[in-house]
């Protein structure tokens, strides 16, 4: 088990809202580190297995460009891992 390489893969939760509001208006502006870490802490343990670290980043994406942002969501967790490592 020692010679595994920890691997990181992007997921996506995808869902929809509804509103009369322009989309800007939609979503709240502040918004804690802590709010997000306790969703992120949510989210882990209710559909991943113990042993599986996620990190999550709130945006809406338009449906044609939803590779590009899983590819800049991947390339920001990556950097962090380097930078830790």
């Amino acid at each position: 088990m020692a010679n595994e390489e920890t691997k990181a893969y992007p997921f996506a939760l995808v869902g929809f809202f509804v509103t009369d509001k322009d989309v800007n208006e939609s979503f709240r502006q502040n918004v804690t580190p802590e709010e997000l870490e306790e969703l992120q802490e949510l989210l882990k343990k209710t559909i991943f297995t113990e042993d599986v670290d996620i990190a999550i980043a709130p945006f809406v994406v338009p449906p044609d460009q939803v590779n590009d942002a899983l590819q800049q969501l991947a390339e920001a967790i990556f950097s962090q891992e380097e930078e830790q490592g």
